[in-house]
């Protein structure tokens, strides 16, 4: 929504995500991080489904972003898994925004183009190993 400055991004589902816990399940939960010139200026979480590798989120998450601004962020967005003892192992990532590229790109193109209005898109994880190398 240029005129009122905020950027919505809706989180509605994952499907065939990785095992990440001994029974052969995840308890998935979903962190976006709003991200400008390599620093974060705010993140947000979705709530924990348990014991699922086909979460149903469908939660909403507003970020102020000036109209001014909408070109130079990006958004990194990340699935990991919540795990109640040590850290949460993040399953995998994509990146929407203008340090994107291929499909995550021309989502955010989209939805540059036609403002005011939702701009659905399927994308698929990019598994962390690869990323961390």
């Amino acid at each position: 929504m240029p005129t009122a400055g905020k950027l919505t991004v809706v989180i509605l589902e994952a499907k065939n995500l990785k095992k990440m816990d001994v029974g052969g399940l995840s308890d998935p939960y979903v962190k976006i991080s709003l991200m400008q010139n390599g620093k974060r200026l705010k993140k947000k979480k979705t709530t924990i489904k348990k014991n699922t590798l086909n979460p149903y989120y469908n939660e909403s998450f507003s970020f102020e972003v000036p109209f001014e601004q909408i070109q130079k962020v990006t958004l990194i967005i990340t699935v990991l898994d919540y795990d109640k003892v040590g850290n949460n192992d993040p399953i995998g990532r994509i990146i929407v925004g203008c340090g994107a590229s291929g499909t995550e790109l021309r989502h955010w193109s989209d939805m540059l183009a036609s403002p005011r209005r939702p701009i659905a898109q399927w994308h698929t994880l990019t598994p962390i190993e690869e990323i961390e190398k």
